[in-house]
């Protein structure tokens, strides 16, 4: 038994890989030293898939209310739409699933708004199944900033990509390419890497976090030849940065800032858009990068691929994402 506050997992869409990796992270949890933690959804549907993948694992419902005990030999389950219950079908969205998948996240980041748990681990979604049902946002890290508002006001939730010291953030995020211009400005660069300096410092340990800034354009606009959005937005949040006390350097041209010699030099790397700071890092570590939401006033971590519905009850998904992204909530959240 364990009496340490858990992390939460939510269990993301049913119908993806989403259930496999928990199950089998589960399974291997003693080899893997894994902090304690309890999964939001629901434990019929995880036998169902349990056995489908093969694996003999002990499911129990448990409540966080009044306990600080978890079993050791059986999966933790915190019940989500018990009155619902969901078929496992892996690579089959419906809206069942989609319910179960918003309810899961909601509940779990509430209860670690509460501290019932440390630090909150979401399963990858299906944003299609979930607009389907009416599901009013872009994406877990808009949905997460609306949970998390009090009196009013929402946070600014910041995306974050990291693979060991390789960190990076993409100003905007999905929206359409041809807006990007227009949707960057001088005061959203300085609200969101002044999140990232402070979260680094605050979350991650780095003491003085050095935080590089791409350009916008090619060769980062080349003295104003290429666009003037370097000289006439970035270079100002730049100075502003630096005179907050952030060490903050750029703008630098997006196709040299990932060379090694380059990002090495940053503790994060603040990249325009999104494919600007993705690329590089899905390249180098396409399963093994984690989602970091940061500017919350939880910890919320996140695997950095998609359900992968062909893959979905078949086993041969890989849970080295979801492995990193437990091992980094358990790093950035703090301990009874």
């Amino acid at each position: 038994m364990s009496n340490t506050r858990p992390l939460a997992i939510s269990l993301g869409e049913p119908a993806g890989i989403g259930p496999d990796l928990i199950l089998q992270l589960f399974a291997d949890r003693e080899q893997l030293a894994l902090p304690p933690f309890v999964v939001y959804g629901q434990s019929g549907f995880l036998r169902q898939r349990a056995q489908r993948l093969g694996l003999e694992i002990r499911i129990m419902d448990i409540s966080l209310q009044g306990t600080a005990e978890l079993p050791g030999d059986r999966l933790p389950v915190v019940p989500i739409m018990p009155e619902n219950p969901v078929a496992d079908s892996p690579g089959v969205p419906n809206a069942d699933g989609a319910h179960l998948a918003r309810s899961a996240i909601e509940r779990a980041a509430r209860d670690c708004l509460e501290g019932a748990c440390r630090a909150l681990v979401t399963g990858p979604i299906h944003k299609a199944a979930l607009k389907r049902i009416g599901f009013a946002f872009p994406g877990h890290t808009e949905f997460l900033a609306h949970i998390c508002s009090s009196s009013g006001q929402e946070p600014t939730p910041v995306m974050m990509l990291a693979h060991e010291a390789f960190r990076v953030v993409p100003l905007t995020i999905h929206v359409p390419l041809r807006e990007v211009p227009d949707m960057i400005t001088t005061d959203m660069i300085v609200e969101k890497a002044s999140i990232v300096e402070r979260d680094l410092r605050q979350r991650l340990g780095v003491e003085r976090p050095r935080i590089g800034i791409t350009g916008l354009n090619p060769h980062a606009g080349e003295e104003g030849t290429m666009g003037s959005e370097e000289q006439e937005i970035i270079v100002p949040a730049i100075a502003r940065l630096q005179e907050k006390g952030i060490d903050a350097f750029g703008p630098l041209p997006a196709d040299t800032a990932f060379y090694p010699a380059n990002w090495q030099r940053a503790d994060a790397m603040v990249a325009m858009y999104h494919d600007q700071a993705l690329i590089p890092i899905k390249t180098i570590a396409f399963d093994r990068a984690v989602n970091v939401t940061l500017g919350l006033p939880i910890v919320r971590t996140s695997p950095d691929h998609g359900t992968a519905f062909d893959l979905a009850g078949t086993g041969t998904a890989r849970h080295h994402s979801l492995l990193a992204a437990l091992r980094l909530a358990d790093q950035m959240s703090p301990t009874p």
